[in-house]
Formats: C-alpha cells, sequence, structure tokens
C-alpha cells in the first residue's frame, strides 16, 4: 500500500514493458467476462451484439480486434490475441460505437462511423456527421458564421406520387398529415374527417411539388441520392447557393429515389430506414422557418442573424437525425462571450425550444477577471461580461444551459497548434472516398479563413472532453477499466489488500491495456476520413478510465473522501500519473513507427455511458448516481391499447422483458416508444464500500471540483491531454441562485471542463419518466422480487444492499 508495483517505478523494466506490449495478457484467449445482470445485458444486446454472436462478449472481443488490427500496415497475429483479451475481460472498453461496427471489414468503412467527436463549419457537414452518428460541435460565432440563409435560393420539394411513401388513401393522408404536424398527434380514424382530410390535401398542394415538369424554367433540380452522403450532398447544394446569393434562382429537391421507410440500412446493421418523409419535413421546416423569415425580413422587426438562422438548420436537420434512429443526434452549440447576440444565445434554448443540442458559452480569463470585478467599476466590456454571467447563470439555474467552457484552456489554444491548419480552396480538407465536397468549397475557404484569426479557433464535442479545430476534425476515443484488469476474483482479497502476486499481475495488466489502446486508436486514425488531412496533421486520440472508484477501491482500500486527500491517497495519484506518461509514451513510438505524426492529445476522460453499464462500473470521472434506482431504456415499440398486443415492428425484446416481470410502460410524449426499467445496483456498493460510498449527491460542489482538478492534474496532464467531462449537479432545494452563482464564479475558471446542471428532487421535475429513477429500498425490494431472472438478484445482491441501508442480516 506505500507504493505502485515496481514496473512502474524502475526504469530498465518500464523500458521492457513497451518492447512487450499487451504480453501480461498472453496469447491463449481469456474467458470473457459476463456482463452485469439486467442493465448490462440489455444495454449489450441492445447496442453491441448481433445475432451471430450469441450474446457473448468473447465474440464481440474477437471481431473488433480483427477489424481494428486489419488497419495495420502489417498483420500481427500475436497483438491482435492480446487486444482481443483486453477487450474480453473488460480491461479495454473502447467505445460504444467501436464495439458496435468493428468486424473484418472495418478497413473497407468509412472513419465517420467510428468517431465519437467532431466538429463542423457548415450545417451539411454537421448533418452528414451525424447521419454516420458522431456527436458533433460547433461554434456559432460572429465571425464564423458567413452564410445568410436569406440569399438562399427558392426551394420546391417533390416526392413521386409512386412512391410507397407518398400519401394515398384517407389512411395515408391521416399517417402524412401526422408525420407533417398538421394533424395533432393520436388523430385517429374517427377524428380524420373531412375538414382534417382537406387540410392535409391542402398542405400538399401548396407545400410540395406535384409534377417535376411543373418546375419553372431554369430551375436547378437534384435528384436526392439513397444514401448518408446524398442526403448531405442535398444540403451542401443548397447552403452552397445561399453563400453565392442565388435568391434569385429556383432549386428542386427531388426526393423520389429515397428507400421506402422500414426498409434496412445495411450499413447500421440493419436499423430501419425513415424513408423521405423524415428529409421533407427536416427540408420544409427549414424553408417556413429559416428561408422564407429570412428572405421575406420586416426591416423594422427584429432580423436573424447568420448565426441564429445556422442554429435553426441544425436543429431541424438534428430532429430528423434522431428520428431515423441513427442515435440521439449529440450536439455542441457554443458562442463567443464577446459577441454583440451572446444574450439571445444564452436564451435561445428556453425560449425558442432548440433542443438538440448541448449549449455553452466560450469564455477565457478575461471574461471572468470583468465577472469578478467590483460593482459599478468597469468598462463597457466589463459590464458586458457581468450580463452575460448573470443571464446565463440564470437560464442554467432554471433549465439547465448553457454551461461556459473555458476557451483559453484547452490544449490547442494553449500550444497554438491549432493556428497551423491550411487552408485549402479546393476543398480538398474535406474529401473522402465516399463524400466528396464541390458546390461548397468556396464557402469551407472562407470559413477556414475567417478561423486562423478567431479568438476561440477551437471548440468541444457534445459531452465536453474533447478538443478540436472548429472548422473540422475528428478524436477516436476509448475507456480502459482498471478495476477489471484484475486477474483474481475480486471477492477473494480485502479492498487494498490483494496478494503481492496478483497485485503484480494487475498491475501490469492495467498498463497494457492503457497501452494496447492507443494503439488501437492511433490505427483507427488510419481509416479513409472525411477530414482525412487533419487527421493526419493532428493525429488525436483521447484514452481515459471508467470505473474509476472501484479499482481506487479494490486495489488501494480508498474512497471518495480517501482520494481528495492527496497525501493519504498518494498511490493512487501516482499510479494515475504514471498511466498517463505511459499512454503519451506509447503514443510517440507507436505514431513514429507507422511514420504518422505524434498525437496532439491522448488521454481525455469521457462519459462512458455505454462501455460502464456493460459491466455495472461507475461512468468515466463520475460519482454513483444513486444507491439503488431504476435505470430507464427506450425501446421502439408500443401496444395495440385495445387487446394490449404488442404491434407489429416494435423490438421483440420489450415482450420478453414484460414476461420476465421487468417493469415496462409506453411513453405519451414519444409516441411508438417504450421504456423498460432495469433495477440497479452500483458495483461500487456490491463492492463492499457500504457507508463509505458517495454518491453524487452526497459530495458537495467544492469537493466534486477538487476532484476534477486532481483528474487534470495527475491523468490529462500539461501536455497532450483534452478534457473531463463531467457533470455535476447543483440541487435547487438546497443551493439558491445567488449561492449558484458563487460556486460557478468561484470555482468554474479553476478547471478545463465542467459542466454544472442545476437540478431539483426528482418528484418536482414533471417529466414523464427519468433515466435514472430513485425508488425506496422497500419498493426496490419488491422489483426485484416479481422478475424472473436469475442474473438480476445475482447483480442486485440484496444482502449488500442491507448492509449499505445499515440492516444488515444477522
Amino acid at each position: 500500500m506505500d507504493g505502485f508495483h515496481p514496473l512502474f517505478q524502475d526504469p530498465l523494466e518500464r523500458q521492457a514493458a513497451r518492447s512487450a506490449v499487451g504480453a501480461s495478457f498472453g496469447e491463449a484467449p481469456l474467458r470473457a467476462r459476463p456482463l452485469d445482470g439486467g442493465m448490462g445485458v440489455a444495454v449489450g444486446r441492445r447496442t453491441v451484439f448481433r445475432p451471430e454472436d450469441a450474446e457473448d462478449f468473447g465474440r464481440v472481443a474477437d471481431r473488433v480486434a480483427a477489424g481494428n488490427m486489419g488497419l495495420a500496415p502489417l498483420g500481427d497475429a500475436v497483438e491482435q490475441a492480446r487486444l482481443r483479451n483486453a477487450i474480453a475481460t473488460g480491461a479495454l472498453l473502447t467505445s460504444g460505437r467501436h464495439l458496435q461496427h468493428g468486424d473484418a471489414g472495418q478497413a473497407a468503412r468509412n472513419m465517420e462511423v467510428f468517431t465519437n467527436c467532431a466538429t463542423a463549419i457548415a450545417s451539411f457537414a454537421e448533418f452528414y456527421l451525424l447521419l454516420n452518428g458522431s456527436g458533433v460541435g460547433r461554434a456559432y460565432d460572429d465571425e464564423l458564421c458567413l452564410v445568410d440563409w436569406g440569399q438562399a435560393p427558392t426551394l420546391l420539394l417533390h416526392v413521386d406520387a409512386s412512391h410507397p411513401d407518398h400519401p394515398a388513401g384517407r389512411d395515408g393522408l391521416r399517417r402524412f398529415g401526422i408525420e407533417m404536424g398538421v394533424l395533432p398527434w393520436g388523430t385517429d380514424e374517427a377524428g380524420f374527417g373531412a375538414e382534417a382530410e382537406a387540410r392535409v390535401r391542402g398542405f400538399l398542394a401548396t407545400e410540395m411539388l406535384a409534377e417535376l415538369s411543373a418546375a419553372p424554367e431554369g430551375a436547378v433540380v437534384h435528384r436526392v441520392a439513397d444514401s448518408r452522403e446524398g442526403w448531405a450532398k442535398a444540403v451542401e447544394l443548397l447552403e452552397s447557393m445561399a453563400f453565392a446569393g442565388a435568391r434569385d434562382r429556383v432549386l428542386v429537391l427531388d426526393l423520389s429515389g429515397i428507400r421506402p421507410a422500414g426498409s434496412p440500412i445495411r450499413g447500421m446493421q440493419g436499423r430501419p430506414s425513415s424513408g423521405p418523409v423524415s428529409l421533407l419535413r427536416g427540408l420544409l421546416n427549414i424553408r417556413r422557418e429559416v428561408l422564407v423569415p429570412a428572405r421575406d425580413r420586416d426591416p423594422e422587426g427584429e432580423v436573424l442573424q447568420p448565426w441564429e438562422q445556422a442554429l435553426l438548420v441544425d436543429h431541424h436537420l438534428s430532429v430528423e437525425v434522431q428520428v431515423g434512429g441513427a442515435r440521439r443526434a449529440a450536439r455542441m452549440a457554443t458562442k463567443s462571450w464577446r459577441d454583440r447576440g451572446v444574450l439571445r444565445f444564452v436564451r435561445a434554448k428556453s425560449e425558442g425550444g432548440l433542443w438538440t443540442a448541448n449549449n455553452s458559452v466560450m469564455v477565457d480569463a478575461e471574461f471572468w477577471s470583468r465577472v469578478r470585478a467590483p460593482e459599478g467599476e468597469g468598462d463597457a466590456l466589463t459590464l458586458h461580461a457581468k450580463a452575460v454571467f448573470a443571464e446565463a447563470t440564470r437560464c442554467a439555474y432554471i433549465n439547465g444551459e448553457p454551461g461556459f467552457i473555458n476557451g483559453d484552456r484547452l490544449e490547442d489554444h494553449r500550444t497554438g497548434e491549432a493556428w497551423a491548419k491550411p487552408v485549402h480552396e479546393d476543398g480538398r480538407d474535406f474529401r473522402s472516398a465516399r463524400y466528396q465536397v464541390d458546390h461548397a468549397a468556396p464557402l469551407l475557404a472562407e470559413a477556414s479563413r475567417r478561423a486562423a484569426g478567431s479568438r476561440f479557433p477551437v471548440t468541444t464535442n457534445p459531452c465536453g472532453e474533447i478538443t478540436l479545430h472548429v472548422t473540422g476534425g475528428y478524436c477516436v476515443i476509448a475507456d480502459f477499466a482498471p478495476l477489471l484488469a484484475c486477474p483474481g476474483e475480486l471477492d477473494s482479497f480485502a479492498p487494498g489488500e490483494a496478494p503481492a502476486e496478483l497485485a503484480a499481475l494487475w498491475d501490469r495488466r492495467v498498463e497494457d491495456s492503457v497501452r494496447l489502446g492507443v494503439r488501437f486508436l492511433i490505427r483507427a486514425n488510419r481509416m479513409d476520413a472525411l477530414y482525412g488531412e487533419e487527421v493526419a496533421r493532428t493525429n488525436r486520440i483521447g484514452i481515459g478510465p471508467t470505473g474509476l472508484h472501484e479499482w481506487a477501491w479494490m486495489r488501494f482500500g480508498l474512497g471518495f473522501h480517501d482520494l481528495l486527500d492527496e497525501e493519504r491517497s498518494r498511490p493512487f495519484w501516482q499510479a494515475l500519473e504514471r498511466l498517463s506518461e505511459a499512454a503519451k509514451a506509447e503514443a510517440d513510438a507507436f505514431a513514429a513507427s507507422l511514420g504518422m505524426a505524434r498525437p496532439v492529445t491522448v488521454t481525455t476522460v469521457k462519459p462512458a455511458g455505454t462501455t460502464s453499464k456493460l459491466f455495472g462500473l461507475t461512468e468515466g470521472a463520475h460519482l454513483p448516481a444513486r444507491r439503488q434506482y431504476l435505470r430507464w431504456v427506450q425501446f421502439k415499440g408500443t401496444k395495440d391499447e385495445a387487446t394490449g398486443a404488442w404491434l407489429p415492428g416494435s423490438d421483440p425484446l420489450l415482450a420478453e422483458y414484460e414476461t420476465r416481470g421487468y417493469p415496462v410502460r409506453a411513453l405519451r410524449s414519444f409516441p411508438g416508444m417504450s421504456v423498460v426499467g432495469f433495477p440497479t445496483v452500483p458495483l461500487a456498493l456490491r463492492l463492499g464500500l457500504g457507508a463509505r460510498l458517495v454518491t453524487a449527491p452526497e459530495a458537495s460542489p467544492e469537493e466534486q471540483y477538487a476532484w476534477l482538478r486532481l483528474l487534470e492534474r495527475h491523468w490529462i496532464g500539461e501536455h497532450q491531454g483534452n478534457q473531463v467531462s463531467y457533470t455535476l449537479k447543483v440541487f435547487t432545494d438546497r443551493v439558491g441562485l445567488d449561492a449558484f452563482r458563487d460556486i460557478v464564479r468561484e470555482e468554474q475558471p479553476r478547471v478545463r471542463c465542467c459542466a454544472v446542471l442545476p437540478s431539483r428532487p426528482d418528484s418536482e421535475l414533471g417529466y414523464e419518466y427519468l433515466p435514472e429513477e430513485e425508488v425506496s429500498a422497500g419498493r426496490f425490494a419488491a422489483i426485484v422480487e416479481g422478475i424472473r431472472d436469475g442474473a438480476v438478484q445475482e447483480a442486485v445482491d440484496w444482502a449488500h444492499l442491507q448492509c449499505a441501508s445499515g440492516v444488515c442480516p444477522v
């Protein structure tokens, strides 16, 4: 307990370890770690497993390792075997999208499907990345939003009458009217009378072009291809024409070539297509809420500025990605605190209903200095800074957003490497085998020139842990789980007292999982990418720990409050710092061996939501949310109200979970969706932490900020580091607005990144459901006892829950 294993201290042994990456995992296949009963199995079945994998994590590890090693210039069967073992044991969790998509065909696929984090400078680019499942950040600074959508051409939309999704017959008209918002949700056949039918037919007549032959002479007619690239190309054409000032032209987008709704998308494991109606709806909303108001603006009224237009366009496109089911269309929207319209940005989400992005104000040391200036002192910019802080914290206290990002503390801004990104006139920095920019090349070139002189040339991904250039970039990320690298049974020793031989192998496996993960990510950067030139220039990766609290407890015998005492927890922080050094050394050496650039970033801590749930770990840097709770998970499907039977197209897992006794209910706010409740007890509690367990509501904001500063110092480091993604909840029944402002003013400038989320008790939030619903111990026990699934009883381990509640059975 007075230090870490000598492997991390003896320079000769550490050098030997570098030449034998993964050696501690061996080449013989190790047994795959079982997923956590209930929640872990549910996440695996919904997002990771394929039918042919027979719900075995070892099979997942086989294909993911094979796919990644296929990106290496030369095969290495030994490293592939060790990589497979690291993944199969859970020690290296990669990320959810690698677990989902990784297989032997990976080398022939586009990188966008495999990268979690990206940025975009144009709406069509963001749309394309979202369609591929990437989380996208975009800076809406005045100087970076170049398109006045009021200069867009007149937009006409067409779907051929022969298309299966074109509304035909009364039922087709009724469904189309609901989809387009002409009729209210839930309109049934009885409610679809003559007046309602006339409204839908009138909508078709006025909003859509019935025949292509009716297009005005000289119109640009573009047939939208049936692919992600085709959808994005349609938006690229519209956006580039707006940038060129083509308001006197007419653009016709023909959506007739898009496959019908429900058709399988092969590149997304057979997920159903949303058909042309989804894209049609998004484009109609853009025309109605952006193009027409911007074109026919009232000189005496409030004018939508280009950044506001872009925010609306991106929102409407993002809605359709979410409806399509590829993912939740994760976005980050940022704006400089110096911009004149920043107060409108601050209020945009709460007043404008723009719910598809996480909104943050980009600030710097000057901002905080002006905010802290004595009242009544300061120039106009100081008064502006104070106004921005006051309004942002007011809105955040009520609605949770916007947040603040310390732009001057982002890695690129500190090192200046972002400024070196070249400007290309021909769009070659936005080109892959699948997508080649053409119409928008001048727009992208001008945006790059503007970004070169921007105060904030970098922004972040939606969760805030990755630094990326505003004009576009990627970072591939992965988790390692040091607890799961333990080669023995966790119940075979007391916390902090692992036998020396076991501890030695455990420590080697932790470092090996980090090094294998670094090599895994650098190989992923060799894929064909839209931002290929930026990937080659920066070679960004981000590897980070998850399940930190469980590892601290079992390996070092330390609880959360112990970790805040640096002297007492010195072995833990030394271990984490040495792992950070190992990650960066491995990144530099492996990149050099492949003739690739030195990675600009290496260390990070991502949210790790999917990967941590597989094995019941605390997520990334986060504390456990609760001691016992229901974790509600959405599935597609609903019941026939008359018969109680699941409707066709419903996920078959819904019927299975219902039969087993899990709580299941349909959602009113998301028609066609249902949720399943999985009883969950944090693994940390099952490891015997008991009264020493600290949940997020039980830790003070000051303690959590101190935790972040320690992680930034010992894991992220001064160089080659991203940020720690962390959401700190401040409960408004305990902290008033003024106290909340004091916390943000004093603590936020001292970290690189932290999302501060004011929250009310669950009972006061008024939502139909929360992802995590805390329930009383008695109700929790009743739910568990009613579930016919032995894995759940084993995962919950009711005896540990009773002990944690102070009622240990004799």
